[in-house]
């Protein structure tokens, strides 16, 4: 009697274990099943649709994809629940740059002659339409010098009569801030530095600025 009650219990451990196992395994089942029919729905979305709550979507996405490959785990056999999960990631995927260029903020509008001309001489947005001239200080102003001179001579067989008349403008309000930077603790040394940029901007601005004023006349009778 006490063998079959032994045998019995033994046999009701196995059944639980067991049906634990199915259980854990049936869990998995539905994990993936959620998975893929979250990857199916949201496929079925328009693009646009979807545009205002994609970091809302793609979070859940990321969530139930990282469920899914856990899930893989408690699958005994699961090169078929493995295959499911891997179409499912390839169709995100594909969906997903779909999105990327439909929430894109569209691209800015190209700058203007007048601020790429800008740029170049004193750094990217640097100088834009209020022309201020606060960022430059007594540390950086010789710098700020150096780049403006040597870009207007390494570009001045390329500009016209009107970029020149933009640079002369620039420089001007240059020497502006200079003139309060002197205030703020320049050193001799700098301001030396920067009186020799000066003598070379000086003929370099008339001579050019002449012949490009010369050939745009010349252009103009023709």
């Amino acid at each position: 009697m006490k063998n079959i009650q032994l045998l019995s219990g033994i046999a009701l451990i196995a059944l639980a274990f067991t049906s634990c196992k199915d259980e854990k395994q049936e869990k998995a089942q539905k994990t993936i099943d959620s998975y893929v029919a979250y990857v199916d729905s949201v496929k079925n979305v328009k693009a646009d649709d979807l545009k205002a709550d994609w970091k809302a979507v793609d979070a859940e996405y990321d969530k139930k994809a990282q469920e899914a490959d856990l899930a893989l785990a408690d699958i005994k056999d699961n090169s078929g629940a493995t295959e499911k999960v891997n179409k499912s990631k390839v169709k995100y995927e594909e969906f997903k740059k779909e999105m990327t260029t439909v929430v894109a903020p569209p691209p800015l509008p190209a700058p203007s002659p007048k601020q790429q001309l800008r740029n170049a001489l004193f750094g990217e947005g640097k100088i834009g339409n209020d022309m201020s001239f606060a960022w430059v200080n007594a540390q950086n102003i010789h710098s700020v010098y150096q780049q403006f001179v040597h870009t207007v001579e390494n570009n001045k067989d390329k500009y016209s009569r009107e970029d020149w008349d933009e640079i002369k403008l620039m420089y001007e309000a240059l020497d502006s801030r200079k003139n309060t930077v002197e205030k703020e603790g320049l050193t001799s040394k700098d301001n030396r530095k920067i009186a020799g940029l000066k003598l070379k901007f000086a003929p370099m601005y008339t001579i050019n600025r002449m012949k490009a004023k010369s050939e745009e006349n010349a252009e103009a009778k023709k």
